[in-house]
């Protein structure tokens, strides 16, 4: 049998980790017992949630806010604190939760529910009607002895409308004794969703606003109280953090990979202490590798619409949708989409972060135009974008 892999690789673990006690709660996954700065959220839902606790099914909820501002943790953090409250009460509630990444589609969402309230369905081969069945039998009034009720939070919510539609929220808002509480981090996902279906959600919103600086450096204070070693982190260190995630529009977890980052490139280096400069660091290697993630996974055609952006903006261009298409088509070579197709292309790119649009007025013979500017460096997209076109 040969060596195993793993061996002779202790000489890759750092030997005398000064810097990190526990990384975890670097992680934005990770639920403290604090949430610095949702009080206000979390006090929201559990208004709406307490009906529970008197065995009335309560109102459904949607929460909106940009990437990192503390949707998914105040949801969670308030599923806990119910269900700590219920244990004194003569109710049976039950809180699931469900990523729309992982789960996307209505079959698998409530398989994953039934499996979870302790019914063995199969995970593929019935039919929508079968497992619909199965999942409503599960609600039923007594069945666990008392009146259950459930809460679902389907985290990013728009994922599955757009691939599966709102068949789910169809079938979830016409069963007894389930609410629904929506994530999402955009304010616009209702398009997805039928008159019909509306109708009866009649959710009760909740906007997430994005941290500013200061708020991010209490959140970073915190966490590297439970992460790093006394005394491990120039003062400088968490502002810098904070400043630089705020101006990526208030993103927590942002500022945490940064200093996740930072703490890396300190062990790399072999100091006992992190500095401002690694931050510095950390935010490039961080911006890389955002970027060539994003790069490499785009569509074909995609890419070609951002290397025409490119060409366009080192040529030192003004980016209308017009000279867009029309370098587009260049860099296409006869496979180019419909212009109408090129405008569905940019609104992803905004969406991304990689370009901005913003509208002006050409005066009154011309009308208003869409002017597409970057917004990532470009030798960055440019090292990233031509390795795999």
């Amino acid at each position: 049998m040969s060596d195993n892999i793993f061996e002779g690789l202790d000489e890759y673990l750092p030997m005398d980790d000064k810097i990190f006690k526990d990384k975890k709660p670097l992680d934005h996954r990770f639920l403290p017992d604090n949430l610095p700065h949702r009080k206000e959220q979390i006090t929201a839902i559990a208004r709406y949630w307490v009906e529970a606790l008197k065995g009335t099914t309560p109102s459904n909820i949607t929460i909106y806010g940009k990437t990192g501002t503390g949707k998914t943790a105040a949801a969670k953090f308030a599923k806990e604190q119910l269900i700590d409250a219920a244990r004194e009460k003569p109710v049976s509630i039950k809180v699931e939760y469900v990523r729309c990444t992982d789960f996307n589609t209505e079959y698998q969402v409530l398989t994953y529910l039934c499996q979870k309230l302790g019914r063995d369905v199969p995970s593929r081969g019935w039919t929508k009607g079968e497992i619909v069945n199965a999942f409503r039998d599960i609600l039923k009034r007594n069945v666990y002895g008392r009146n259950l009720i459930l809460i679902v939070i389907l985290d990013e919510i728009d994922i599955l409308l757009e691939k599966d539609g709102d068949g789910l929220l169809y079938t979830l808002t016409r069963t007894d004794n389930i609410a629904i509480l929506s994530i999402s981090n955009y304010l616009n996902f209702k398009q997805f969703i039928k008159p019909r279906v509306s109708s009866s959600l009649m959710d009760k919103e909740i906007v997430f606003p994005p941290y500013d600086a200061e708020q991010l450096a209490d959140i970073l204070q915190e966490r590297s109280n439970l992460a790093f070693f006394e005394d491990t982190l120039e003062d400088s260190v968490i502002p810098l953090c904070s400043a630089m995630a705020a101006k990526e529009e208030g993103d927590a977890r942002y500022a945490l990979d940064l200093l996740e980052s930072a703490g890396d490139i300190a062990i790399d280096k072999g100091s006992e202490k992190v500095l401002g400069e690694y931050v510095r660091e950390a935010k490039d290697v961080i911006e890389y590798n955002k970027v060539k993630d994003v790069i490499v996974t785009l569509p074909t055609q995609q890419q070609r619409v951002l290397a025409a952006i490119l060409k366009l903006t080192q040529d030192g261009e003004e980016i209308t949708s017009g000279k867009l298409f029309e370098s587009y088509k260049e860099i296409s070579k006869g496979d180019a989409v419909t212009y109408r197709r090129i405008f569905d292309f940019v609104n992803e790119l905004e969406m991304l972060g990689i370009i901005s649009t913003n509208t002006v007025s050409k005066g009154r013979a011309k009308g208003r135009t869409n002017i597409i500017n970057l917004q990532i460096d470009t030798d960055l997209l440019e090292e990233n974008l031509y390795s795999v076109l």
